[in-house]
């Protein structure tokens, strides 16, 4: 078996909301946008995000409910950057940029639908 493509949706009752939060971030592209689905594509890597509004047929009813056991990570160059325009735009910082043990810089932030967003750079450690 050969995975061709792997493709992470966002469910959210506010597709706006939530594009305009990945797209303001994350430099991501609108590359099909309707009133159920929008299809984000990183304007470097080509990486792909869905958002899907879960109120939608095609979404799985176990998808409707809040998510857990998840959360998203955005391995960038600076984490800095992100943050301060976080702070500017009004999002939710849950953890300010912090220095880990293993060598990156991580800032947390909460997307408007509720997914918790990691976002690491490397850093040198000593």
């Amino acid at each position: 078996m050969t995975i061709n493509r792997l493709f992470t949706n966002v469910c959210t009752t506010n597709l706006t909301e939530s594009r305009d939060f990945y797209t303001s971030l994350f430099a991501f592209d609108v590359r099909y946008d309707s009133d159920w689905f929008i299809h984000l594509v990183s304007q470097k890597s080509g990486l792909e995000l869905g958002i899907i509004l879960k109120s939608h047929p095609i979404v799985p009813e176990q998808a409707r409910q809040r998510s857990s056991g998840m959360y998203l990570t955005f391995v960038v160059d600076m984490v800095n950057p992100i943050y301060d325009r976080a702070k500017v735009l009004g999002y939710e910082v849950v953890q300010a940029p912090e220095a880990t043990e293993y060598g990156q810089m991580r800032l947390l932030l909460l997307a408007p639908e509720g997914t918790l967003c990691d976002i690491s750079s490397p850093i040198e450690t000593r």
